[in-house]
């Protein structure tokens, strides 16, 4: 196969300071693209600010012959959202591929999690995503071509204790995600979302021990090739873990029709409800949503 490459292609990349987004940030900028390497260096918990970790990246893109800009500004906010896609435009003027990877991590049980943890975890993970796609996506519907990728998790889909906040932020890019997708179809503007799974600093606290290679460069060429104009997906979910390329997705069972129901009749039917033998998947693009209702309503009609 021709090598992929990413010449005159303009990404940014948050969290690209360390671990999976700096490999992000070193695949794109190896094959050609001209990298926004953003990342404001704060803690795991989301405290402090340090330029050191965007600007060591930068400058190892730059001396491997790469093009790349640092930027220290946050996705938590609106501004700061703003503020790193305009970095993009006032650089290279356009911005071609949007790698959401900002995230922070702040442990507790769901009874003892504070407001303030739950609210800052998802300013960074699922705000951050709007602020800067939001942003984007006016650049990218104008020039008729972009490329999304979200970062969800494994647990938005099954949940993780402890985690809270974090669970529920990363459930949240999937719905991002699929309006993305859905708005951007007439335009050649693909969302995707990755769901990763790596030793970084995020896993500070677990026990990874008898894990096998987990390192962020697995993940890597999954991202770049959502990130590729050759990208054949919109409004997809892959899952990258330890070597394992996967695709997610959301499944209904059949389902049982009756034109009335009691709650005893809900009781009754219920291993039948819940029988999954035969599922049913609506893709998002071009129409789940309109499919899942005439599913539904077929059911009805047939009465």
């Amino acid at each position: 196969m021709q090598e992929l490459r990413f010449d005159d292609r303009v990404a940014v990349i948050t969290g690209a300071g360390r671990g999976l987004g700096r490999s992000y940030a070193l695949l794109l900028a190896a094959r050609g693209a001209k990298v926004i390497v953003n990342d404001p260096g704060a803690g795991m918990k989301g405290d402090g600010i340090d330029a050191g970790p965007a600007e060591a990246v930068v400058r190892e893109i730059r001396s491997a012959g790469g093009e790349a800009v640092a930027c220290m500004d946050s996705v938590a906010t609106p501004e700061g959202g703003k503020a790193i896609i305009d970095a993009a435009m006032d650089n290279y003027g356009r911005i071609d591929i949007l790698i959401h990877n900002a995230g922070i991590v702040r442990r507790s049980p769901l009874d003892e999690l504070s407001y303030e943890d739950f609210e800052t975890v998802l300013d960074v993970h699922l705000r951050g995503g709007f602020h800067v796609l939001r942003s984007a996506f006016p650049h990218m519907k104008a020039a008729g071509y972009g490329r999304v990728v979200m970062t969800g998790s494994i647990s938005g889909l099954y949940g993780n204790a402890g985690v809270t906040n974090y669970s529920v932020a990363k459930t949240g890019l999937i719905g991002l995600t699929n309006v993305a997708a859905l708005e951007g179809a007439p335009h050649n503007v693909k969302c995707n979302i990755i769901l990763p799974a790596a030793v970084t600093r995020m896993s500070e606290g677990v026990d990874t021990s008898a894990f096998p290679p987990m390192d962020p460069e697995l993940v890597a060429p999954a991202v770049a090739w959502l990130s590729h104009e050759a990208c054949s997906v919109t409004g997809d979910m892959l899952i990258s873990a330890a070597g394992r390329i996967a695709r997610a997705f959301i499944a209904e069972s059949p389902g049982v029709y009756h034109p009335s129901w009691t709650l005893e009749d809900v009781a009754a039917e219920m291993t039948a409800i819940r029988k999954a033998d035969d599922p049913v998947v609506f893709p998002v693009v071009p129409s789940g949503q309109l499919d899942h209702l005439r599913y539904s309503f077929a059911m009805a009609s047939e009465d």
